[in-house]
């Protein structure tokens, strides 16, 4: 096809809260394209977003989802859209950070019926992070309790000026039939297969959409100093000239267009598809950020150009293994063709191409710069990796611009079914932490521990270790760190004597065990004099201390910060060996730990809590009550504050879903260890 007769590429992130509608959108966008004969239910499971078993039997979007489909806009151009479905639930924030990271424009979907929810303001800082264009559309407008005005009022107390609602709700709840276009000042009424006729605006939005259009047209104008003098001395700017402007707007994130649909009725939707690729920016405007160690450079969507790939999104395919979605930057890729993780320095071969619809793969030759495309079995490209070819500038030292770190804060404790999943677990972990890096594994008390965002991220991901990977795993929570260290100083002997027959074994270690302050480990004094203990020996005695001190003390817990001081002991010129001074040495130091008595140190967090001012209180009294310690507030931009606190960890396991449940999800929460602290006597377990 010639370039010039090519559809126009666009890729819009679906974004909003969950429940917002935004498969349900997603599906009537698809239907009134023609890719579909009839639109799905999420209620059913036949939606092409949400096809996973766990999203089917949750009724919700847990994963990111790729829809293609062609538009012809009201414009005579045709238009090549991809929408990028990603889940409104807290717990997949990556999923919206792979899409904003792959999409030209944002559509933040919000409903008329719940409004600006805490999925809206994730949504919405996502995009804005990484310079996104933004655009709103409100759903749900046919539904009871809808209230349009209400929704206009939240959006611009939570994301200020610059909202430009471009339509009005002609009727609401069951009353919905249509829209008024506000810049052209007429209505549309819809008619059963979707398709819209025009009608007179009517007389009870008369005198509002008159007075809206003016505020519109004059913010629309007010950034461009040529056209608001034109508007100023009186010439009225077209409604093409308008949209230009609105759109050159969008792209630099001056203005952020409202619009109206329904996914249940239609109404709105060919408006919505036709507004979409007239006010996102064109390919060539999206220029994509990528670094050569700390130089960044831009990369122009150049389909002759070098070729290089962003990876954005892996998934573990059941049947043909990982599929790994990708947007070209740059260049125009093949089946067959090799290219070089720039992270990894790995060649990996494109088996194949396809682009994806839900769970349907649809072969493709080739994809050029601006499209997403999926290949299967690139089992060294994880999500977020550049794919270079020859030529790419910056050659293979490229990284793709970083994304919002979002630190895993909620961890179970796994244990295999049988040996069978225990010999697979490691390898399927790691393909899981692959597709999502919010996903993390580590040890804990010789407990391997998957941890996540959430209760639901770490099910869902349980399931699909179940389902895709058959590896079984019962869960518990994740074992406190505990420690000790010997309560005051005491001094001990330990003593190995075995005679019984033949060659015997004998050790006696005489030691003092002091405390050290806490977090100095252990300190080794070797004080003996006059060859009580033999020189070869003594590797052996301080290797017995360290496992004494491994083995646990009074509570079972492992034993630091401790000075032992070896001053005396005996030894057989026969019966002596370095098994018996490990072991004297290892009961002395529990024999000292006995008489001297020994404390339980519990390990204390560093904690980040980032909340709106309005919910500080709570969260301060909520933290008092888990024995934590305000070390520092400080006021944010944005009606925010940011709290660090010291908590204790046994504290923190399952703070992050009461947190959300106190902010209504508007929390932002990082934990780092911090130190280890004595164990209040009446907490330590009997």
């Amino acid at each position: 096809m010639d370039q010039a007769t090519k559809p126009r590429v666009r890729t819009v992130a679906l974004l909003g809260a969950s429940g917002a509608g935004k498969t349900t959108l997603a599906e009537a966008l698809l239907h009134r394209a023609g890719v579909l004969t009839r639109p799905g239910k999420v209620e059913d499971g036949t939606t092409v977003s949400d096809h996973e078993p766990e999203e089917i039997a949750r009724h919700i979007s847990l994963s990111l989802a790729a829809a293609p489909f062609t538009w012809e806009a009201d414009d005579g151009h045709t238009y090549d859209l991809t929408l990028l479905d990603a889940p409104g639930f807290l717990d997949f924030a990556s999923s919206v950070d792979a899409a904003v990271a792959a999409a030209d424009v944002a559509l933040v979907v919000v409903s008329a019926v719940e409004g600006v929810q805490a999925g809206t303001h994730l949504a919405w800082k996502a995009a804005a992070d990484l310079g996104v264009p933004r655009m709103f559309v409100i759903t749900k407008e046919d539904k009871p309790r809808a209230d349009f005005h209400r929704v206009l009022d939240e959006l611009r107390e939570a994301f200020g000026e610059g909202l430009v609602p471009l339509e009005l709700p002609t009727g609401e709840e069951s009353a919905f039939e249509g829209i008024a276009d506000v810049l052209a000042e007429e209505a549309y009424a819809y008619d059963p297969d979707g398709r819209h006729h025009s009608q007179p605006v009517p007389q009870q939005l008369t005198e509002e959409e008159h007075r809206l259009h003016d505020e519109v047209t004059e913010e629309i104008v007010s950034h461009d100093d040529e056209q608001l003098e034109a508007y100023l001395g009186g010439e009225v700017p077209s409604i093409a000239e308008l949209e230009k402007t609105l759109a050159a707007e969008v792209r630099n994130g001056e203005a952020f267009p409202v619009l109206i649909a329904s996914g249940l009725t239609g109404v709105g939707i060919d408006r919505l598809a036709d507004l979409v690729c007239e006010l996102s920016p064109v390919p060539t405007e999206s220029v994509a950020t990528v670094y050569a160690g700390d130089t960044a450079i831009e990369v122009a969507p150049d389909p002759a150009g070098p070729v290089l790939v962003h990876a954005f999104r892996t998934v573990a395919d059941p049947f043909v293994g990982q599929v790994t979605l990708f947007r070209v930057l740059s260049g125009t890729i093949h089946a067959g063709d090799k290219l070089v993780n720039t992270t990894t320095g790995t060649e990996e071969r494109l088996p194949g191409l396809f682009r994806m619809r839900g769970k349907e793969h649809l072969p493709v030759d080739e994809a050029v710069a601006g499209e997403v495309a999926a290949a299967p079995k690139l089992a060294n490209t994880p999500s977020g990796s550049l794919l270079a070819g020859k030529g790419a500038p910056g050659g293979t030292s490229l990284r793709a611009r970083p994304g919002k770190a979002r630190q895993p804060v909620y961890g179970l404790a796994l244990e295999p079914v049988t040996q069978s999943d225990d010999d697979r677990l490691s390898g399927a972990l790691a393909r899981l932490v692959a597709e999502d890096p919010t996903l993390e594994v580590d040890r804990v008390a010789d407990k391997t521990v998957l941890r996540g965002l959430g209760d639901t991220h770490l099910a869902v991901a349980l399931e699909r270790l179940a389902r895709v990977f058959s590896v079984h795993v019962t869960t518990s929570p994740v074992p406190v760190g505990y420690l000790e260290t010997i309560a005051g100083t005491a001094e001990a002997e330990g003593k190995v004597k075995k005679q019984s027959g033949g060659h015997g074994q004998y050790a006696v270690v005489n030691m003092k065990v002091s405390p050290l302050p806490h977090g100095a480990g252990y300190e080794f004094v070797d004080s003996v004099v006059g060859g009580s203990i033999p020189r070869n020996y003594m590797a052996a005695v301080q290797k017995g201390i360290q496992e004494g001190m491994a083995q646990g003390g009074p509570h079972g817990h492992p034993i630091v910060d401790i000075r032992v001081e070896v001053y005396d002991g005996k030894s057989h010129p026969v019966d002596s060996s370095d098994m018996a001074f490990r072991t004297a040495a290892a009961l002395g130091v529990k024999e000292a730990l006995v008489a001297a008595g020994s404390v339980v140190l519990e390990p204390v967090s560093r904690i980040s809590v980032t909340v709106p001012t309005s919910v500080q209180g709570d969260v301060m009294g909520d933290l008092s009550t888990r024995r934590g310690r305000i070390a520092d507030t400080e006021s944010l931009e944005g009606g925010n504050v940011r709290i660090e606190a010291l908590v204790p960890e046994s504290e923190l396991a399952r703070y992050v879903l009461d947190l959300r449940s106190i902010t209504g999800g508007r929390a932002e929460l990082t934990m780092e260890p911090d130190h280890y602290d004595i164990l209040p006597s009446h907490l330590v377990p009997a």
